[in-house]
């Protein structure tokens, strides 16, 4: 684990203590977040002539996935007993989670159409001050098949340890922490994205790496190759079912692993697997996800403001806060 790695967790760790009766941010602030949300990518959307479609499979799993998640919350809205607790608890953090990842993705294609350029330059002088090259990472882990096999599933864990995370604080009934989690996570994602948006990059298997390439990491071309033909309105249709990161900088998967080990931290039970899993992560985002050391940094800085601020606004609510 890198210096600045442990130093950003000891950060993250301390803004995330939970107060012995955290105050419970409101559902309706949830969803009216939430619905401002999906009106502003919708917005977005339209105004660069796009249009969202969904697979067949994709739009099977999508609308029972949503109808079961809502039914579970509102026929439990008043549990009877601790079952209908957890399920209602689970239903409605891991939904709610669910439908801001997919904001996210989707919103990513027209922030990039509206960008401008690209900032490889900068991010690869920074790396260089920092004494990083990125070639020699790469090309570590495409002369050894079993570090290949190992950094995809570390890089795709982003999926799992949340639904750990939600599933655990459902468990526990530990609702305020997952809802300053979302809350976080959901700030953390609008950085990234009003970043992207200033900064866009081409990635450093694009820029620096020349000749064939012998490892297509997880994140391959993307940024390069989609990018522009938004941009040019050549791609005009999101597809649900094949949606790409085209994030270079900041890096969302070190936010986002910074959030859950921060999330993670105070509970014992959780602490170090997930400390584990996303440090794993984060030694494989270079190359599966594309990225320069300086994105990963911007990306711990994004994920510590955002848990600041979400913190905050815990704690500035009344700390016998219901659950609404």
């Amino acid at each position: 684990m890198l210096v600045s790695d442990v130093r950003v967790l000891r950060l993250a760790a301390r803004a995330a203590r939970p107060a012995e009766r955290m105050a419970v941010i409101p559902g309706s602030w949830l969803a009216g977040g939430l619905a401002l949300s999906a009106l502003a990518v919708a917005a977005m959307i339209v105004a660069n002539g796009q249009t969202v479609v969904f697979t067949p499979g994709s739009r099977i799993l999508f609308w029972c996935t949503a109808i079961v998640g809502i039914s579970v919350r509102w026929l439990y809205r008043q549990p009877l007993n601790e079952r209908q607790r957890i399920a209602r608890d689970a239903a409605e953090s891991i939904g709610l989670f669910a439908l801001l990842c997919l904001l996210g993705a989707v919103a990513s294609y027209p922030v990039a159409a509206y960008s401008t350029g690209f900032h490889d330059g900068a991010l690869e002088r920074i790396d260089a001050m920092l004494r990083f090259d990125w070639r020699d990472w790469y090309g570590v882990v495409a002369a050894h098949r079993p570090l290949q096999r190992l950094g995809a599933a570390a890089y795709a864990s982003i999926f799992f340890t949340p639904a750990l995370l939600l599933g655990y604080f459902a468990w526990a009934g530990r609702q305020a922490e997952a809802r300053r989690f979302i809350v976080a996570f959901w700030l953390a994602a609008v950085t990234t994205l009003l970043l992207f948006a200033l900064f866009p990059a081409e990635g450093p298997l694009a820029t620096l790496w020349h000749g064939p390439i012998p490892y297509m990491p997880a994140s391959a071309l993307y940024q390069s190759e989609l990018i522009p033909e938004l941009r040019s309105r050549a791609l005009t249709v999101i597809n649900l079912g094949d949606l790409r990161g085209l994030v270079c900088a900041p890096s969302f998967h070190t936010s986002s692993a910074v959030l859950y080990m921060a999330a993670a931290w105070p509970f014992p039970r959780l602490r170090w697997p997930v400390v584990a899993i996303n440090v794993a992560m984060l030694l494989a985002t270079p190359v599966e996800g594309t990225h320069y050391l300086a994105d990963m940094l911007f990306g711990a800085a994004v994920a510590l403001a955002a848990l600041a601020v979400a913190t905050a606004l815990v704690r500035a609510l009344p700390s016998a806060g219901h659950p609404a």
